[in-house]
């Protein structure tokens, strides 16, 4: 498998793992209030990132670049999981994923480390945005509410953040994505510790269901996720990344479909096929864009190399 596509197949299972985490958010939100979800979410995930460095062979202090970028990533990826939680809990879980999605429009309008993508991109992130109509419809979606709201707001926020992973993390930075990831997740627990504490006395009435959801949401959505997002951002551009997990609101209809009894109507069956349709054009354009810019600059580095040497005067 080349390192394209495996960047890529990374990417997508992030989505995957990212779209059956509003369902789970739900379920652990109706038992818990949102603040101790959160709290716990990211308690449980810094001692998996810590326990895991401390396991590891090799440099376990962090580096200059790593608390540089972890301190702020950190902060950008609370808001978005602040927002997005409360969101999904005033909403549904299908509508959560796809308003979420919007993201893939709003990623390439922050992301400029690559001279921003060219306008057939944008072509294909509004097939993306027509699919998320579809999808819509076709689970019922009308007024949005308060948690819909939230959601898009969610949106923005996550834009941002995924823009911000790849300024902060490329160039290349000494960053591990352990290490970063380790550093996120321990800013997001001090965040909502103070605000969560006198909460804590009601985990001890959260049954086996709920404790479950807390773990998949801190292990595989928050740990397994943040360490993909981040590796694989290193390895592409911000605005790839955007369109691979813009392909969430799929995965979050085939949870709803598979495991939260919801229906597949002919227009989210239609969406769906839009959405990856949408994601895979964009990639191609994205990628074709991105290697013309390659070529450019070494045509531009190869022309200034014979200037300079044509134009060097010979000593005697």
């Amino acid at each position: 498998m080349s390192d394209v596509r495996r960047t890529d197949a990374v990417l997508l299972l992030v989505a995957v793992v990212w779209g059956s985490s509003y369902l789970s958010a739900r379920t652990a939100t109706a038992a818990l209030p949102v603040l101790l979800v959160l709290l716990v979410r990211y308690a449980l995930s810094a001692l998996a990132c810590l326990t895991v460095v401390a396991a590891r062979r090799g440099p376990r202090r962090w580096s200059r670049d790593e608390l540089r970028a972890g301190v702020p990533l950190g902060l950008t990826q609370a808001a978005v999981l602040i927002v997005e939680t409360y969101g999904v809990a005033h909403t549904s879980a299908a509508n959560a994923g796809l308003i979420i999605s919007l993201t893939i429009v709003l990623t390439p309008l922050l992301d400029r480390a690559h001279g921003g993508p060219p306008p057939l991109f944008f072509a294909a992130a509004g097939v993306c945005v027509l699919a998320v109509g579809l999808l819509m419809a076709g689970n019922g979606f009308h007024a949005p509410s308060l948690g819909d709201l939230l959601m898009l707001g969610a949106a923005v926020v996550r834009a941002a953040h995924l823009a911000l992973v790849g300024r902060l993390t490329g160039g290349g930075r000494d960053i591990r994505p352990l290490h970063l990831t380790a550093v996120q997740t321990i800013v997001g627990t001090v965040l909502f510790l103070p605000a969560a504490a006198h909460e804590l006395p009601a985990l001890a009435r959260a049954g086996t269901a709920t404790w479950t959801q807390l773990v998949y949401l801190a292990l595989f959505c928050s740990v397994f996720a943040f360490l993909a997002q981040t590796w694989a951002v290193q390895r592409t551009s911000a605005s790839r990344a955007g369109l691979l997990l813009g392909t969430e609101p799929v995965w979050a209809v085939a949870v709803g479909v598979a495991l939260g009894g919801e229906h597949l109507t002919a227009l989210t069956a239609l969406g769906a096929a839009m959405m990856v349709a949408g994601t895979y054009w964009g990639q191609s354009v994205e990628r074709a864009h991105r290697a013309a810019a390659a070529r450019e600059t070494e045509v531009h580095a190869h022309e200034g190399d014979v200037r300079c040497r044509t134009t060097t005067p010979t000593t005697v």
